[in-house]
């Protein structure tokens, strides 16, 4: 097995991610929701890609605000699909918006996005997946999967010898609090 760990150390889009991002526990909705929005453009594709446009990305939906992405129209949708800078796919560009909303009324329901995913925590992967395709668009094992365990929900992002390794559980992630019995092969 390759683990990312291998790999991103020293390479120009993966290093920064790998080092300071991929795993790090956050509650910031803004990056909760880039870090969903990036896995849903990056289905089917390649993961440096999405880091390649990340800046584009952030341009293109209003650096990920979520009252901005949820207020977007007909026009903006538009304006996405012409973006040579971006992933240009309906579905997902809908998706994200429609994500936007949704987070939103979490807001009113749950206090915030963290909120509703720390609510929920823990659960398996492929609880959180349901839960995920129940809740979003767009998401199905591997954009649930990953976008829990780059912000801390699921354990599996780094090798325990890799120095980041040691960084993150310096900030006690949810899934350390976990007992790792109940992740088993499920992730």
């Amino acid at each position: 097995m390759t683990w990312y760990c291998d790999v991103a150390p020293g390479h120009e889009f993966h290093g920064p991610y790998h080092d300071t991002e991929y795993g790090f526990p956050t509650s910031d909705e803004t990056v909760l929701f880039e870090r969903l929005a990036m896995e849903i453009m990056q289905a089917g594709l390649s993961w440096i890609l999405i880091l390649k446009k990340r800046q584009n990305l952030n341009n293109a939906f209003a650096g990920f605000s979520v009252d901005k992405v949820a207020a977007f129209d007909d026009g903006n949708i538009e304006r996405l699909l012409n973006d040579e800078g971006i992933i240009r796919n309906r579905l997902k560009i809908n998706a994200i918006i429609e994500n936007a909303k949704r987070i939103q009324i979490m807001r009113a329901s749950h206090g915030s996005f963290a909120d509703w995913i720390a609510m929920h925590h823990p659960l398996s992967k492929t609880e959180w997946v349901k839960l995920f395709k129940k809740t979003f668009k767009f998401t199905g094992g591997e954009i649930t999967g990953e976008f829990l365990m780059s912000t801390g929900y699921l354990p599996g992002v780094h090798r325990e010898e890799c120095p980041v390794y040691k960084k993150i559980a310096s900030l006690d992630p949810p899934w350390m609090d976990v007992d790792q019995k109940m992740y088993g092969a499920d992730i």
